[in-house]
């Protein structure tokens, strides 16, 4: 299902203007971006695609302040971000974006409760409030029959489901998610993209997603292609 109304937002969650990323100097240096703009609107759920090495983990990294790029500037709810320090952009990151990575990135001797629970102590909850709120989220993602097992007792997909749990700790306007069906297969590949999908149509959350994954493309609003740092081509699906 489209989200349809995502055309008429007027509200901007990412201004890119001119953004480059190089690496290296020199003879070395790699440019991993290559001038590359675009906007992002509320509730859009947008996916960059392209082979690897084409700069979508990067652009990703860059989206969610783990990056800073090299030319450029980068509007994040209508603040330069470009050049922030690393405690300026950490301050960002953990108000505003939710993070989902290929690897789940779950801490392995703490159970899927106890790993939402950890994401809301550094979010700030209060530690009266964690224990419902990570059951909320849990509850939400399918896993409340799940809540005491620990990775290693979760198939892939229900770990997956587990670090969007976590994403979703700080209440963020954006999740910016990497490869999040890599590891899985088909059938719990389709169950990640049905809940990242939930969250931009019925919550309103901004969703970008980097992947090889075409099913993923099937469902999105926008689909940006990157081929050697460059945007090469925009689809918006209707």
């Amino acid at each position: 299902m489209k989200n349809s109304a995502f055309k008429e937002h007027t509200e901007l969650v990412y201004v890119l203007n001119s953004v480059a990323k190089i690496y290296g100097k020199g003879r070395l240096a790699v440019k991993a971006l290559d001038e590359v703009s675009f906007n992002v609107g509320r509730g859009e759920f947008l996916v960059i695609m392209g082979p690897s090495g084409s700069g979508k983990t990067t652009l990703l990294n860059i989206l969610g302040l783990l990056d800073k790029p090299t030319q450029g500037k980068v509007f994040f709810l209508g603040k330069d971000v470009s050049r922030l320090n690393d405690a300026e952009a950490s301050k960002i990151r953990a108000k505003h974006i939710g993070f989902v990575f290929q690897t789940f990135n779950l801490i392995p001797w703490l159970t899927a409760l106890e790993n939402v629970e950890m994401a809301l102590a550094i979010a700030g909850y209060p530690f009266y409030k964690r224990r419902r709120r990570a059951k909320e989220l849990l509850e939400a993602v399918g896993l409340g029959s799940r809540l005491h097992h620990r990775p290693t007792e979760l198939s892939g997909g229900e770990q997956q489901r587990v670090a969007i749990a976590r994403a979703l700790a700080n209440n963020p306007e954006v999740i910016l998610a990497d490869e999040p069906t890599g590891n899985l297969d088909s059938k719990s590949g389709e169950v990640v993209i049905n809940i990242l999908k939930e969250l931009s149509l019925k919550q309103n959350r901004t969703v970008i997603v980097a992947t090889h994954n075409p099913r993923i493309a099937k469902v999105a609003d926008r689909i940006i292609y990157l081929h050697d740092g460059k945007i090469v081509r925009e689809e918006v699906e209707v």
